[in-house]
């Protein structure tokens, strides 16, 4: 009998260690293959309230480069100031994804 009691706690040893190495691999993936279709009301509110200001705030930011570019000329501070006042809100205006109103932070 004690045969059959170890070759039952062997088993349950390897079930407890399959299921932990499951749960680690599902923790570890993404959901990049989630197929999402984003709430039409979003979409709206981004075609017509979002990427207008977003346009409104690429054309402001590049009059605040030009303005600002001789002070960042001098303080080797160009490509930052043009991310962030141009390249910035050019991306959101018209690389971002429509109706996709989580990833307008990251601009």
């Amino acid at each position: 009998m004690s045969e059959g009691c170890e070759y039952e706690q062997t088993m349950k040893t390897k079930l407890i260690t399959i299921v932990c190495a499951v749960t680690l691999c599902m923790a570890g993936t993404t959901s990049t293959y989630a197929e999402t279709t984003p709430d039409p009301a979003m979409v709206v509110a981004d075609a017509v309230i979002v990427r207008p200001c977003c346009f409104v705030a690429t054309i402001v930011g590049s009059v605040f480069f030009v303005v600002s570019l001789p002070v960042a000329a001098t303080s080797k501070s160009v490509r930052r100031a043009a991310r962030a006042l141009v390249v910035g809100p050019a991306k959101a205006t018209f690389t971002r994804p429509l109706g996709d109103l989580e990833d307008l932070m990251e601009y």
